[in-house]
């Protein structure tokens, strides 16, 4: 019996330590992910810390194509995260690396651990900016095109390292 796969947005983010390598290395270890395929991944962004402090982030997004459910993928970028020495000593703390599960296919999940798609994606640049590079014409389930919040985010700093 075959498995079903399932396309999944991963948005990757840092701003401790060397977070340009950090980004680097975790597109590396998804590309690793048992029973998952790196698909694309977008260029590496700078941003300015949105409700945190700290440095600026280096962000990316990557398309996997993956026959993990999404709580178990959401697990197995825990892992990369707690790898990578990720501590929580606060909501929106600075972070070594920082792994969300952004979309999971058409899926409309609303779970204590993982809510997709990602609640606040529509209000970063640093999620829809690199998205859009990777498909410009992606659809955020329950929403619409992600081109149609690129408005909400102009005043938003990023820039393409």
């Amino acid at each position: 019996m075959a498995s079903s796969f399932t396309r999944a947005w991963i948005g990757i983010g840092g701003n401790l330590g060397d977070a340009r390598a950090t980004v680097e290395e975790a597109l590396a270890h998804l590309a690793r992910l048992p029973q998952s395929q790196l698909l694309r991944s977008s260029s590496l962004y700078r941003t300015a810390p949105i409700d945190s402090s700290g440095d600026d982030y280096v962000n990316a997004v990557a398309l996997l194509s993956t026959s993990l459910t999404a709580l178990d993928l959401l697990h197995a970028l825990q892992a990369i995260e707690l790898q990578h020495g990720r501590e929580r000593p606060y909501r929106n703390a600075p972070r070594t690396l920082d792994l969300d599960v952004l979309m999971y296919g058409d899926a409309r999940l609303q779970e204590e651990a993982l809510i997709v798609p990602h609640p606040r994606m529509t209000q970063r640049a640093f999620v829809l900016v690199p998205m859009l590079e990777i498909d410009t014409d992606v659809v955020i389930p329950g929403l619409g095109p992600a081109r149609d919040f690129l408005d909400a985010i102009r005043n938003q700093a990023i820039s393409r390292l």
